[in-house]
């Protein structure tokens, strides 16, 4: 016999803690069925119960007795749930009293490596160039830019604007 999905919880519904279930929820800080499943101390079958969702519409409108997933693009999509979703949930409709989301960060993923990198580089360069000619004052507007002798730089005329 299953659960009845309104009788009392655990008093304390801890979300987003462990590891993540799969590689596409990491970075986003969205939670999967087994998460909402161990946050809620539920079975499987009752998270899908909980669940608002429908065969006939991908996105249907927001239910507040129900647990809301995020916006999916296809039917085959994974159901994903934000963490303040699943503990207004908990707190609402289980009414399950002390509520706490945690939302750990993910390990630093290739992309991340590499973005830092570029970052580094970038502000590298920006030193390099500021000590190679610093600024000496801000063009006014109505002074048109040139470049300089050398391209790497624009140096101003003080001519009117045709």
């Amino acid at each position: 016999m299953p659960a009845d999905p309104l009788a009392p919880a655990p008093s304390r519904a801890d979300l987003g803690g462990g590891e993540p279930s799969t590689a596409g929820e990491s970075g986003s800080g969205l939670i999967g069925i087994d998460e909402v499943q161990r946050a809620l101390n539920r079975s499987r079958a009752s998270v899908y119960r909980y669940s608002n969702t429908d065969p006939r519409q991908l996105n249907p409108p927001f239910n507040p007795r129900r647990l809301n997933p995020e916006y999916r693009s296809d039917q085959k999509d994974p159901l994903l749930f934000h963490p303040d979703e699943v503990a207004r949930f908990a707190r609402d409709v289980l009414r399950i009293k002390d509520v706490t989301v945690e939302v750990l960060n993910s390990p630093s993923t290739a992309t991340q490596q590499l973005l830092g990198a570029i970052l580094a580089e970038l502000q590298a360069i920006r030193q390099r160039l500021d000590r190679l000619d610093p600024p000496q004052r801000d063009p006014r507007p109505d002074e048109p830019l040139r470049r300089a002798p050398n391209g790497s730089r624009f140096e101003q005329h003080n001519r009117p604007a045709a």
